[in-house]
């Protein structure tokens, strides 16, 4: 029997992507930069700990607001539909009809499936939703759960940076670990993202660490300049 594999949870692993790339790139890039201009690795894992609550709050939050917006764009769209089958029943139809038209069906069966919709105004208006409006119903508590997601990816992505630091004793020794553990995560995650969502994992995983590693290195490059100029 043949089987079909198809991506699951896709808003869910859209949260997870979202969350662990800011969160390994930002700290990386803050905790390298910091290196740059201070010799302390009480400070440099104090202000990364610093960053990835605040990152982590503020992903949380874009996260909920989007979904929110996500929510009441649906459900804004949902009412007007109702009230379009209700008041210009013929529009509807045509609108109907002009969906089948797209895919090459003949007028008589464009007319047989646009009255047959129009005997249920519920799967009158889901058709209308997604056909026309491209317009899937979001998931109960999306919004709350979509900032839960990306917050807790942001905080494991964060962890991992501040990881060469915690066992060294110096900013030099603590930047060299920190870019070996990060930059392996990176090309890690690269690899697994672009292959999760279809794409050339290598490519995927050469663009995600090449980001990685440009904003880590434009950090300590401007906090050393500052420090040292």
């Amino acid at each position: 029997m043949h089987q079909e594999a198809h991506l699951k949870q896709p808003s869910f692993l859209r949260d997870i992507v979202i969350g662990l790339s800011d969160g390994i790139t930002v700290p990386f890039a803050l905790t390298a930069g910091i290196s740059g201009a201070v010799d302390s690795n009480h400070i440099i894992i104090t202000a990364g700990i610093a960053e990835i609550c605040a990152g982590a709050i503020a992903m949380g939050l874009g996260g909920y607001l989007a979904g929110k917006t996500e929510e009441e764009h649906y459900y804004n769209e949902l009412g007007r539909e109702y009230d379009e089958i209700k008041k210009l029943p013929d529009v509807e139809k045509q609108e109907v009809r002009e969906v089948f038209a797209h895919y090459g069906l003949s007028e008589e069966v464009q007319t047989i499936i646009a009255d047959e919709l129009a005997k249920d105004d519920k799967q009158w208006v889901d058709f209308m939703m997604r056909y026309e409006l491209g317009l899937e119903a979001p998931e109960k508590g999306r919004a709350a759960k979509s900032a839960r997601n990306i917050a807790l990816s942001y905080i494991a992505g964060g962890a991992i940076p501040l990881l060469g630091y915690v066992f060294t004793d110096s900013a030099a020794t603590g930047l060299r670990d920190s870019s070996i553990i990060t930059i392996l995560c990176l090309i890690l995650f690269g690899f697994f993202k672009s292959k999760l969502t279809g794409q050339n994992p290598w490519i995927g995983s050469l663009k995600t660490t090449g980001i990685g590693i440009l904003a880590a290195a434009s950090a300590f490059g401007i906090a050393y300049w500052f420090n040292h100029k």
